[in-house]
Formats: C-alpha cells, structure tokens, sequence
C-alpha cells in the first residue's frame, strides 16, 4: 500500500490540541458555519453530510451543500453511502471543488441512513466499510495525480474545474465505538489498516443512538491503540465547552475533539476569550438570519428557524420569544422580533451618548424607531404582514 500519509496535509498543521465543529445533519450547512468562523473561529469545521448517490446523480441540493467560503477553511467534505463506486465518483467531486480533506460518515445512527447500509451500519459490514475507504482514495488519488475524471464526475462538475490546481486531500472516517456494543479493538484495527489520517469516535454504539452518556473510557482506548500509526485520533460526544474539550484531551490522550449539540445557539463556543450578553447574542442571531436567507434564499428560511429557537435561551423572556421566532418567514420579521428588546436599551443610552458628545448614536435610534413602526404590523401569530 501506498505511504498516504508521508502526503502533507491540514490534519499535520492544526495545533494540539485542536477543537472542531462536528458535522450534524441539517445543522451544520454554509450559513451556521460562517458564524461559527466569524465568532468562534474553530480549528477545523465539517460539513453536514452529503450523500453519495444523490452528488452522483447531481441533484442539486447535494451540490449546495457542498458550498463553502474561505473563512470557513480548514474545510472537510463529509459524505455517505453504501457503495464503493459512488465513493470513488463522489472524492473527485470533492477534490475539485477544493476541499481541504474528505471525511466518511460511518457513525450516523438515523434509521434512515444506517437501516439502508449506511453509516454507523457499516461498523457491522467491514468488509464493505473497507472497500469504500479504498474507492474513495482511489478517487482522490485520480484527482490529485492529474488523471481524466470518470464520466460520473466530469458530468456533474462544471468546465472551470479544468483550470483547478490539482492537490491531495486527506482521507479520515468519523465512526462510533460499537454496533450494539463496544467492539473498539477490532473496529479499530480495521479501520487503521487503511491507514486514514484521522478518525473522529463518537462515544456511543450504534444501538445507544444520542441516548445515555458518551463513553470516553473506550475513545481512550481507541487513543492507546492508534498511537504510532501516524493516524490521529479525534473524540466527539457529550462536549460542553471550550474548556470541557481541552479537559478531555488531557483525559484521553487524544489528538483533538469535535464539539457538536454544545456548539447550538452558541456558535462562538470554540472561542474561550468571546464573551457576550442578551443583546449581542440576538445581534448574533439576527445576523445569522441574514446571512442564511442570502444563502438560501427566503424560500427555505423555515431551516432556520431552529437556529433562532436556539438563540433564545437562558434570558428573561426567552420562552416567549422563542415561541415567535421559530415562526419567523425571513430575516426582517426576526429584525421586527427583536427590536422591543432593543429598543429599551438604545433609548436609555443614546441620549446620555449624545450629551457626551456623541451624535451618531441618534442613528440608531432613528433606525430602531422605524423597525418599531413595522412591529405593529406583526399579529399573534408572529407573522410580519407586509403592506403590498
């Protein structure tokens, strides 16, 4: 086999140890991950996952999902499956549309995904796992050694890709520790034998989905086991702060961790100096929302709206809030939303800022007092009715 990992990549130059954005399915998309860069600036970021099949088939929300922007760099591409070929298809699209690594989802617990051989599902068919890590290098090797892409990529990828430098992405698995139990010795050594450049452990079989505790116990054996191998050890599970993550680095013995549900509503967590109050934290909010809609267009908000309801925790009057903003259409109702909170605030401090010798502050409250005149407009049901 081949030495990969002798291959200079971003997983050799992140700092130990490093602290990630996990991906989560739904969550994780272009919007919530240039938030995260702007705020909490973590080490590495994923991308929801992609299916396979649908990228081989250019269905176009596969595709979308696979758009990024260079704040959010280091960026992997994580995608799933079943079968191997789709793999060896599906790396070459990712290496030209210029990933930094490509991961495998072999850890989702969704019936949907692990009930069709997917994801965590692979934990009880080795020998498939196995040939689809070995598709997909077959994939990006021909990517990054110049080779003519399949028929299957060079149909879905547009022309400009031909002018692309050509570089080697690394190849990682993200897995859990079990199927219905913990089998971590020999997943692991399976896993190892295809020498990837990391693997990211979920602390939970496939059998515990999201329910009990993570077993970091066992991600510290997998940690023992891959020492020397040159493939890094990533954990995942049950992460709850900046701090938390370095404490069980120290635990375990692991190269870094992926930080995931801690990380909702709070997308500055991986930044342990960012330090905010209601006000910014909904400033924050609001700015997600506009960055989603510009994204995604207005069409799609509703995918927003859980990220909003996120936003309003832990504040007086958070549940009411809360109720309306997970009803918001677009950006400007969540505006309209917020602008009673500010509205107190910007009044009792423009005049004293004013007096100061500070005129400028009179430009938001004139902005604030035509928001105001919008808020009128929004019924009991949250919905902002626009003046046609």
């Amino acid at each position: 086999m081949d030495d990969h990992q002798s291959q200079p990549s971003f997983w050799t130059k992140l700092p130990r140890p490093f602290v990630g954005l996990a991906p989560m399915d739904g969550i994780t998309d272009a919007p919530f991950r240039q938030i995260t860069a702007r705020y909490g600036r973590p080490d590495l970021m994923m991308t929801e996952f992609v299916s396979v099949e649908a990228l081989c088939r250019g269905i176009p929300n596969a595709l979308l999902d696979l758009t990024f922007d260079e704040i959010e760099r280091p960026i992997v591409a994580q995608i799933y499956g079943a079968e191997p070929e789709d793999f060896f298809h599906a790396a070459q699209i990712v290496g030209a549309l210029k990933f930094d690594g490509l991961d495998i989802n072999m850890g989702c617990p969704a019936k949907g995904v692990a009930g069709r051989g997917c994801g965590a599902a692979l934990i009880n068919d080795p020998g498939r796992a196995v040939a689809i890590l070995r598709a997909a290098r077959q994939g990006l090797d021909v990517w990054a050694e110049g080779e003519a892409l399949s028929d299957v990529a060079a149909s879905i990828l547009p022309l400009s890709v031909g002018f692309t430098p050509r570089r080697s992405l690394p190849l990682s698995v993200k897995t859990r520790i079990g199927y219905d139990h913990v089998q971590i010795r020999k997943w692991m050594n399976i896993l190892l034998s295809e020498r990837p450049a990391a693997i990211t452990l979920h602390g939970r079989t496939l059998k515990q989905g999201y329910g009990g505790a993570a077993c970091w116990e066992t991600i510290a054996e997998a940690a023992e086991i891959a020492r020397g191998t040159g493939t890094l050890i990533v954990g995942n599970g049950d992460v709850a702060s900046h701090e938390d993550a370095l404490n069980r680095v120290r635990e375990t013995g692991v190269d870094g961790v992926l930080i995931g549900r801690a990380a909702l509503g709070r997308p500055w967590i991986f930044n342990p100096a960012f330090c905010t109050d209601t006000q910014q934290t909904l400033q924050i909010a609001l700015e997600h929302a506009r960055l989603f809609e510009v994204l995604r267009g207005m069409r799609r908000f509703a995918g927003m709206r859980k990220h909003l309801g996120w936003y309003c925790r832990g504040f007086s009057g958070a549940s009411a809030l809360r109720a309306q903003m997970v009803r918001a259409t677009h950006a400007r109702e969540v505006e309209c939303l917020l602008a009673p909170l500010q509205w107190a605030e910007v009044m009792t401090s423009s005049q004293a800022l004013v007096q100061q010798g500070h005129p400028e502050a009179l430009a938001e409250e004139y902005r604030l007092s035509h928001i105001m005149t919008d808020v009128q407009k929004i019924g009991l049901s949250g919905t902002l009715f626009v003046e046609g």
